[in-house]
């Protein structure tokens, strides 16, 4: 496959953060390409740069060298109108912390980014209400997240993560506040929902356990990316 037909490529990423006279090479020609519909463990040390990495990939923050291809159209020459049209589009993001909107009930937060795209509030609400059955969450959709266990706030942030159907999901950490069981339970609603959509992943994690049930493992080491 060419790059262009990979739903995400990178090329030869830099990033590099200037600490009063120090130099930090965070990334050093880190290439990676995601075949379609495949789950991909993104694993490295703390500080090793992977949030760096999922930012960059994610068209957050810009590389100092190489390229970000996103369902084959290269981002860089973009401006930021496009590179933000193209974020909303293709791709769909998960963190560590659930960043949902406490005023307002699960399926509203999972009903906003459709909204925002242009669906009517009748048609998010449909999408909305299926995506959180797909995590097993239909029945608390008119809660708000504080009334929603930790497990539970995550399931609705990956539903919302995927509610504008992106072709790649970005996940950094986002089993990295939760208990064991609990994280297992989220885990596995992003594996459903990834088969299930037919959307490639790149996911974060220290959990080596979780890394080995991905397709592949990609390691960040001292600035390089390794299989």
């Amino acid at each position: 496959m060419s790059e262009t037909e990979f739903p995400l490529s990178l090329r030869g990423i830099e990033r590099t953060f200037v600490q009063g006279d120090r130099r930090l090479e965070v990334l050093r020609g880190v290439t990676l390409d995601l075949r379609p519909g495949e789950i991909v463990a993104l694993v490295g040390q703390s500080g090793s740069g992977k949030s760096t990495l999922l930012h960059i990939a994610g068209l957050l923050e810009q590389p100092d060298g190489g390229d970000v291809t996103v369902d084959g159209k290269v981002a860089g020459p973009l401006s930021d109108r496009a590179r933000t049209a193209l974020r909303r589009r293709f791709l769909g993001f998960v963190y560590q912390y659930h960043h949902l909107l406490p005023e307002f009930s699960a399926i509203e937060n999972v009903m906003l980014p459709q909204m925002l795209n242009g669906l009517s509030r009748g048609e998010a609400r449909v999408r909305a209400t299926d995506l959180l059955a797909m995590v097993q969450l239909k029945e608390r959709g008119d809660h708000r997240p504080g009334r929603l266990s930790g497990g539970e706030q995550q399931r609705v942030a990956i539903a919302r993560a995927v509610a504008n159907a992106p072709r790649v999901l970005l996940a950094d950490e986002p089993t990295g506040n939760l208990d064991a069981s609990t994280a297992d339970v989220v885990f596995r609603q992003i594996l459903v929902l990834v088969r299930e959509t037919g959307m490639t992943a790149l996911i974060a994690t220290h959990n080596l356990d979780l890394a080995a049930r991905m397709d592949r493992t990609v390691t960040l080491k001292d600035g390089k990316l390794s299989t």
